[in-house]
């Protein structure tokens, strides 16, 4: 088993961006890791708590996740810390390498780990 982490910010709280944002997020990181639907365990989704409208496992079980855990947490409030941001750890069932897998941050979320976002995509 093995890990997938991924963040993205939306400009507001609103029901419509929490989910679209939720979206793109998961279809970029399966499209990016050629998840198969089938071998993902469950997800967790931890939102700052500038977002309210609407938990983030809406969008997955509106693209099928609907055998699969699914939890939603707040984040931690951490001085200064980015706002509006949707986080996921995708725990996904793979023979892969955990080294191998490529974790995705979106938006004003690349700050969180620009380590992890290949310099032209630090927008």
């Amino acid at each position: 088993m093995i890990s997938i982490r991924g963040a993205i910010t939306v400009e507001n709280n609103t029901k419509t961006e929490i989910i679209n944002a939720t979206k793109r997020l998961i279809k970029t990181i399966e499209s990016t890791n050629n998840l198969n639907q089938d071998k993902v365990i469950s997800m967790i989704f931890s939102c700052t708590n500038d977002l309210n409208k609407v938990a983030p496992s809406k969008a997955a079980r509106d693209l099928d996740y609907t055998h699969i855990g699914l939890m939603n947490f707040n984040e931690m409030q951490v001085d200064n810390g980015l706002q509006k941001c949707i986080r996921v750890m995708i725990l996904y069932d793979s023979d892969k390498q955990q080294n191998e897998i490529k974790h995705i941050y979106l938006k004003k979320a690349v700050k969180l780990r620009p380590d992890l976002v290949p310099k032209d995509k630090q927008k």
